[in-house]
């Protein structure tokens, strides 16, 4: 049930930014989602189409990215990506570390909204 507060968060920026740009509506918002986000598509859509009742972004489709898990290995400064399954067997692919800590694929993004 987490997701009706994130969506909230969603539709509150899109409508700011729909307003400060004289949008009239929006058919799509892009979303970018980390690979380790529990955060679910359908729940998302699915709180966003009661939330957005009556505004521009009502009838709007959520279209959802999942965004790559990255890791940073201290030992030799790289970054690196890994599977959300692979975590706990991830290894540097440069030095072989494998206490590596996360950078991003935690949270989400609005990555872009069209509209009219």
């Amino acid at each position: 049930m987490h997701e009706l507060p994130v969506t909230h968060s969603i539709l509150d920026i899109v409508l700011r930014h729909a307003d400060a740009n004289g949008v009239r509506k929006i058919q799509a918002i892009d979303l970018s989602i980390g690979a380790l986000s529990d955060l679910e598509a359908d729940w998302l859509q699915k709180y966003f189409d009661h939330l957005s009742r009556g505004t521009v972004a009502e009838g709007a489709a959520l279209r959802v990215r999942r965004a790559p898990l990255v890791l940073f290995c201290e030992p030799c400064s790289s970054e690196f990506t890994s599977a959300r399954e692979d975590l706990d067997e991830a290894r540097c692919p440069r030095c072989g570390f494998r206490d590596a800590s996360v950078v991003s694929g935690t949270g989400y993004t609005v990555e872009s909204m069209e509209a009219e």
